[in-house]
């Protein structure tokens, strides 16, 4: 392998060689890394594809999502839509619907507009350079490496959650690696092994999410042990330093389940911008200070929908976390007064049946509504 120079490594100090950076300890850790994986590295069902849209798949679905989690989702996703044609094809409600309770639904909505642009602009092939990808609605710097690297086995480096903890460990990192990012940057593209991309990148994921695990790391079974600084240092429990977070905001949220003379009840299509933008719900909102919760879910809907209702008995209390905050869904059967109901609020409104529902995407909040609807549809 050619000699190259090492940028803006970690220099070395007398009392700790685990710093050695010189092209010769590089090369050996990609050599350990790469001699690990052929013998550790996980199987997974996109690392049996070179197709750059099933892989594009994956690298979307395991954003902050666990693989276990992804499985069934990426199997079922590419039966429904087993072509980047075919996605482009579906309406966004049938693309939700397949993401649904995946979370995070701002990665389907932009797998379906890139989908329409890789057909539209790219003939229906996914873009072979990383300005190409990085263009693609969705895909930021970590995700087309990873593509990329996968798919064409290109040397493009990687910076996800996994990498991050694995490099802040390894050189000992004294500040949280959001902090760092231009170095761990730097680090993992100049450890990455130009003439394997593809088995380098995928390696250093599985070191992180197998073996440099967040809590209780298996630093007995790392290829890199002899290397790390946190190892050396008895720091590896400590490291990556962590930014200090403020409490997640609570919540409390008026739902109404609004039924009609013919048994429907009511739901809404929240508008495209937002957290869960597309998906279908049950109405409501947040209650205001001093507010209880039949005076909040008067107040939404009339807001809202543009209708008048009574507030009926409490149906289920749902609480659900979000990244950024927590919500308690205080559900009520609600009648339908007076008023025809208007999107005022939202994209849409329809009456639909407690059968209806399963067609529809909602949030993984609101799926506990719909089940408590069929238990009490099953008992009356």
């Amino acid at each position: 392998m050619p000699s190259r120079k090492l940028p803006n490594l970690p220099t070395q100090q007398s009392a700790d060689p685990l710093l050695d950076w010189s092209t010769v300890a590089v090369s050996e850790l990609r050599q350990r890394l790469l001699i690990w994986y052929a013998q550790q590295g996980r199987e997974l069902p996109w690392r049996n594809s070179r197709d750059p849209y099933a892989i594009w798949i994956s690298e979307i679905m395991l954003q902050q999502t666990q693989v276990k989690t992804v499985i069934p989702y990426y199997q079922r996703w590419l039966a429904m839509f087993p072509t980047v044609a075919d996605l482009a094809a579906a309406s966004q409600e049938q693309v939700l619907k397949q993401w649904e309770g995946l979370g995070y639904y701002a990665r389907a909505r932009n797998l379906h507009r890139a989908a329409q642009q890789v057909v539209h602009d790219h003939g229906g092939q996914f873009p072979s350079t990383l300005a190409g990808a990085i263009a693609l609605p969705g895909i930021g710097r970590t995700t087309a490496g990873g593509i990329l690297s996968a798919a064409f086995n290109q040397p493009v480096p990687i910076l996800d959650g996994n990498v991050k903890r694995v490099l802040a460990r390894l050189v000992a990192l004294e500040r949280s690696p959001s902090r760092a990012l231009s170095q761990l940057w730097q680090w993992s593209e100049t450890l990455l092994d130009q003439e394997s991309p593809r088995n380098f990148n995928q390696a250093l994921m599985d070191l992180g999410a197998t073996v440099c695990t967040p809590k209780q790391p298996a630093c007995d079974r790392c290829p890199w042990i002899v290397h790390c600084r946190a190892y050396a240092r008895a720091m590896q429990h400590e490291l990556p330093h962590s930014d200090q977070r403020p409490p997640l905001p609570h919540k409390q949220i008026g739902v109404a389940v609004i039924w009609n003379e013919q048994r429907q009840i009511l739901i809404d299509r929240r508008r495209q911008e937002g957290l869960l933008g597309g998906l279908w719900e049950f109405p409501g909102g947040k209650l205001e200070p001093g507010e209880t919760v039949e005076q909040c879910i008067r107040r939404e809907i009339q807001e809202e929908l543009g209708i008048d209702v009574e507030v009926g008995d409490r149906l289920i209390t749902v609480n659900h976390a979000y990244s950024h905050f927590r919500v308690t869904l205080n559900v009520h059967h609600c009648r339908h007064l007076t008023g025809e109901p208007q999107p005022l609020e939202c994209d849409e409104v329809r009456w639909v049946t407690v059968d209806d529902l399963a067609q529809y995407p909602f949030p993984k909040a609101n799926i506990h509504i719909i089940d408590a609807l069929k238990q009490a549809q099953r008992r009356a």
